[in-house]
């Protein structure tokens, strides 16, 4: 049986009522004219989210040619991507349709290469309509990020094309290709106000900060999106399935709320399919969407959601749909390769194309930002390695400090090591101490990791070799039944 193509209505550049939209079609149905995004106020006296914002400068503006990754000639639309920087490779997700693979509907892809130019060779698909529950016909806009060895897939799923059928879904895996997902949504529309989008929630993005995991989504039903249902919303919790301790970003900040489907208050860019990062060295957060007449804007944003400290980025050129960041597997920025503390890498990747049945020629954008400034203080050193008054080298993770007893081994962990430690340093707890030789544990599916106190702390196998550590094999089982100290892995993208 042939697979039907998505049903979406036109991206062209203006706004229409109608916007209705089918399954896991795109939330546009139209896009936006504002040029400058900010938060969208709910209320006349929330106070302007706007602030000094300073400048960044930039360089190596750059472009693919031609087209960075899909799903074959078979393949009717290819767009929505997530990227990580990945253990030397990269690896890219996206949302596409190939023949004879499961229910006919919207599939997801991956394809990986060792360079982010590629070549990637054309992508196979990893999640595809269940059959059943809410994500029986469709899978679609994945985010993906991997914290303490495991795969965190979120994503757009839907039974059909009933309005509001949309909802977020949650897979995890061991390796990024085969994935387990839950039989229910994480995320389900709130409701608030009844639009002619009529779309729900979807469009997942998620990134790990501070030991929580931050889901931005697109709910055309939020009471803060605009009439065209158009917003970015933020929920927050510790719990990957966003089953307790969920908090919400309103006007007053983040706060506890029951569910996910808690009131939607507060949006913090106006715009269709998002994605974003934390970027340690500005301290921000960097808002990736598309802006009609402009290209992909980044918008910052920070740590609270109070100020934009920063004046917006342009990556301009055409598109179709919205971009997926290459970032670090815990979803941050990557580090530059010339200078982890002042140079920051941003590059997207997004459908530039459309041959009739929707999005499609994934391309690759990106510039350099040169003024970062980070390594200066604790708030923009995580990840960064620095020497200690006893001789050792401390990194440091999360407001925390890991002790390494060999430079060579801290080299291949950190995203730099600095010839002279940042102020502060003092000020932080030691949470761990690895030395030579410190055992570590490996499962089949779970990362190598150092163990200390009787925590795992994941690395790659680079580090062990550096470290001259014994290896014991386990269970997967095993592995996770243990308590992990913190996900060493991140920083190199190991």
């Amino acid at each position: 049986m042939p697979r039907p193509s998505r049903a979406m209505a036109s991206t062209a550049g203006y706004l229409a009522a109608a916007g209705l939209l089918a399954a896991c079609g795109s939330a546009e149905g139209t896009t936006t004219q504002q040029a400058t995004p900010t938060a969208v106020q709910l209320h006349a006296d929330q106070p302007p989210a706007d602030a000094a914002e300073a400048p960044l400068r930039t360089d190596r503006a750059r472009q693919g040619a031609g087209t960075l990754v899909s799903g074959g000639p078979a393949a009717p639309y290819n767009y929505a991507p997530t990227a990580l920087s990945d253990g030397g490779q990269y690896r890219i997700w996206w949302c596409s349709q190939l023949p004879g693979i499961g229910v006919p509907g919207d599939d997801v892809l991956t394809s990986s290469a060792s360079a982010v130019t590629g070549p990637f060779p054309d992508g196979t698909a990893v999640l595809h309509g269940s059959g059943e529950g809410f994500d029986a016909v469709h899978t679609c806009d994945p985010s993906v990020i991997r914290v303490n060895g495991i795969y965190y897939m979120y994503y757009t799923g839907a039974a059909g094309d009933a309005p509001y059928g949309n909802a977020i879904g949650l897979a995890t895996s061991g390796d990024g290709v085969h994935w387990d997902r839950r039989p229910t949504p994480v995320v389900l529309p709130s409701m608030d106000v009844r639009r002619a989008n009529t779309y729900g929630v979807g469009q997942p993005s998620v990134l790990r900060l501070d030991g929580w995991f931050y889901l931005m989504f697109t709910d055309t039903s939020g009471a803060a999106a605009n009439s065209a249902g158009a917003g970015q919303f933020v929920l927050r919790s510790p719990d990957p399935a966003f089953a307790t301790s969920v908090q919400a970003l309103t006007p007053a900040g983040f706060q506890d709320v029951a569910n996910t489907k808690a009131k939607r208050s507060l949006s913090i860019a106006n715009a269709y399919s998002a994605d974003w990062m934390w970027v340690d060295s500005l301290n921000a957060f960097a808002v990736a969407h598309e802006v009609d007449g402009k290209g992909t804007v980044i918008s910052f944003w920070d740590k609270d959601f109070t100020t934009h400290p920063y004046q917006d980025l342009v990556l301009d050129g055409s598109w179709r749909e919205g971009p997926g960041l290459v970032r670090r597997i815990d979803g941050h920025a990557p580090p530059g390769a010339d200078d982890p503390c002042t140079r920051v890498p941003i590059d997207v990747v997004r459908a530039t194309g459309d041959d009739g049945d929707g999005p499609t020629t994934l391309r690759l954008f990106g510039l350099d930002v040169t003024n970062a400034g980070g390594c200066q203080t604790l708030a923009t050193a995580d990840g960064v390695a620095m020497p200690s008054p006893d001789r050792m080298i401390v990194l440091v993770v999360g407001g925390r400090l890991v002790k390494i007893e060999r430079r060579s081994v801290s080299a291949q962990i950190a995203a730099k090591v600095l010839d002279k430690p940042v102020p502060g340093l003092d000020s932080l707890p030691v949470v761990a101490t690895i030395k030579a030789g410190t055992p570590v544990l490996h499962a089949p599916d779970r990362p190598y990791a150092f163990v200390v106190d009787g925590k795992l702390w994941p690395v790659g196998p680079a580090a062990v070799s550096a470290n001259s550590s014994g290896v014991t094999e386990t269970s997967d089982a095993d592995w996770d039944a243990r308590p992990v100290g913190g996900d060493l892995s991140a920083y190199r993208g190991n």
